[in-house]
């Protein structure tokens, strides 16, 4: 029976288009987006879920090809991007979740590995982020002071 599907095969879901033009059946000028892009903010939406709601509740494709800048670009220079990046802040709240989990199931083994691989994930974040600048110098990783820090 012949392959109906090409050897190549990458994730699933929806691919940006090759061609970076902004398409003619967007109603909303940059300003309107930009607008929608910091309300969404002040609700404290994460960058990828402000994507999201754009592309599928106002039909706005791609951010970076009409406003010539991404979304937490936008977020930084009005002041409502976080104070750590989200990638290391949904690593903070993974680290914590696996903590309280293994508060109650201490024969977890298997989790208990997990928690050292993440949190030394976590260290070399911090270290990256810390020569980029885009955390404080002097941060340290400290399981109780994040939870503090994430539950704000």
């Amino acid at each position: 029976m012949a392959r109906m599907y090409s050897r190549k095969r990458g994730k699933h879901g929806s691919k940006k288009p090759p061609i970076k033009i902004v398409p003619k059946w967007i109603k909303y000028d940059k300003k309107e987006i930009e607008d929608l892009i910091l309300k969404l903010a002040k609700e404290k939406y994460t960058t990828a879920k402000i994507g999201t709601i754009l592309r599928d509740e106002y039909g706005i494709p791609d951010i970076k090809v009409i406003m010539n800048k991404s979304i937490s670009q936008i977020m930084r220079e009005n002041k409502f991007y976080p104070e750590f990046p989200e990638d290391l802040t949904s690593l903070f709240r993974k680290a914590i979740n696996l903590r309280e989990h293994l508060v109650k199931n201490k024969a977890d083994k298997t989790s208990k590995k997990g928690l050292e691989h993440l949190e030394s994930k976590i260290r070399r974040l911090v270290k990256f982020y810390a020569k980029e600048k885009k955390i404080p110098k002097d941060f340290i990783y400290d399981p109780d002071k994040i939870k503090l820090l994430v539950q704000k």
